[in-house]
């Protein structure tokens, strides 16, 4: 039987059984190369019930396809078809009195502390799922598929669109949420007097590190209209308008980049870090926060965020000896790997 969980936000929680059929035995060849051919009909699905809000309609009792439907002026029929192959991976549970969620689904809810609805959304957005479709060209060309949506790329094109690029920041702010706790429970900032974090987006994780640091003072360096949208200020945190490409950095004893350079190929990555090195002193602190691609092992995950980064940014996921060439290029020292308890992990380089 189903067993529940706590959650956010109302109704039970159902967790499922971890295989529906009951079986545990690997599949045949063919059936792991049709699950992974059709695996984008069940993404799309996920990404339009997030876009849809059907989560927080799910209530405290099952609720009737019909109902769903109307809430979310949807067919119910298409509605029910859509999450039915949901409820076959664990998101949402199909019962005959309607849908009521799984621990899985109930994580889709806006009100859930960590919630993924956002997330979710934005990766079926025109220019993510868009530059997968043009994967083919990406692959025969190097270069994103982003710039066949859009030849300014994923930045240009959320500049002209408000509402695309409001989901954007709110996945990535619900990100910033599931990750702070685990890199400050790896890590202890009380020794620096001054933290500069470069890309800031609009402050989560440098206020979170001023609440657990209390002698350290915070730049929150990003452009103008990203700092102008301050979510979370601090008495201690100052924030500082400009383009790490252009405009020089503040001087800090610790520069925090937290998911900055894996949206950028070597290149710019280059010009980042030597834009952090011109502003420290000789032993100043770099922390590279992100997925490190594990050089001696399959990661699913790492490599899925890599092809990403591959089709929207044109970045990449690095291993750490790849990091330890772009520090050493910039003029930082090799770095140590620091792991999370979650799937990021914090690289300390040293400024020579």
């Amino acid at each position: 039987m189903p067993t529940t969980t706590p959650h956010a936000g109302p109704g039970p929680v159902v967790t499922p059984a971890a295989a529906r059929d009951g079986s545990t035995a690997t599949p045949p060849p063919h059936e792991v190369l049709w699950d992974l051919s059709t695996a984008g009909f069940a993404a799309r699905c996920l990404h339009a019930v997030a876009a849809l809000a059907v989560a927080d309609h799910v209530g405290e009792a099952p609720v009737p396809v019909e109902a769903l439907a109307g809430s979310c002026a949807v067919d119910p029929d298409a509605l029910d078809r859509v999450l039915r192959l949901l409820a076959a991976h664990g998101v949402f549970e199909r019962t005959p009195a309607g849908y009521r969620h799984t621990a899985a689904s109930a994580v889709l809810r806006d009100d859930h502390p960590t919630s993924m609805g956002a997330f979710a959304q934005m990766m079926g957005l025109p220019l993510v799922w868009g530059s997968l479709a043009e994967l083919e060209g990406t692959v025969r060309t190097g270069r994103p598929g982003a710039e066949t949506v859009d030849p300014r790329g994923i930045w240009g094109y959320l500049q002209d669109r408000p509402a695309e690029a409001a989901v954007f920041g709110r996945a990535m702010t619900a990100k910033a949420g599931a990750d702070v706790a685990a890199v400050l429970a790896a890590y202890d900032f009380t020794g620096f007097e001054t933290v500069a974090d470069v890309g800031g987006g609009r402050g989560h994780l440098l206020h979170a590190v001023l609440e657990t640091a209390p002698g350290a003072a915070g730049i929150l360096f990003d452009l103008p209209e990203v700092v102008d949208a301050l979510a979370l200020p601090h008495p201690r945190m100052t924030p500082a308008a400009g383009d790490f490409f252009v405009d020089a950095l503040p001087a800090a004893d610790a520069y925090v980049l937290m998911d900055v350079l894996h949206d950028w190929a070597d290149d710019q990555c280059g010009a980042i870090l030597s834009a952090v090195r011109r502003a420290a002193s000789p032993g100043a602190t770099l922390l590279v926060i992100e997925g490190v691609l594990p050089a001696d092992r399959p990661d699913r995950r790492a490599s899925t965020l890599d092809v990403v980064m591959l089709s929207v940014t044109g970045g990449r996921q690095r291993t750490a000896a790849e990091l330890d060439d772009l520090f050493a290029r910039a003029g930082f020292a090799p770095g140590r790997v620091v792991p999370t308890a979650g799937p990021i992990s914090i690289v300390e380089a040293r400024a020579v």
